[in-house]
């Protein structure tokens, strides 16, 4: 999805939570978790009523390496 700051990669509503999930290669998940505080690709969702959660994520070719996790609400 398209925001002001950018595009983020995945979101995931559920009935209780919205996912914001920023996802890196070669880097670190801090760094993808920081990228969608910076671009506010969580913004959009802050008026949902749900609990919103940042999950950034970083992987190799095949592999999720590590998670960070930022919760909004």
């Amino acid at each position: 999805m398209k925001v002001a700051g950018g595009r983020m990669d995945v979101v995931v509503f559920m009935p209780d939570a919205v996912y914001v999930m920023e996802l890196k290669v070669g880097e670190s998940a801090q760094k993808a978790l920081d990228q969608i505080s910076a671009r506010g690709y969580a913004a959009p969702y802050q008026t949902d009523g749900r609990r919103v959660v940042k999950v950034g994520v970083s992987a190799d070719e095949h592999t999720v390496e590590e998670w960070a996790v930022g919760n909004d609400k």
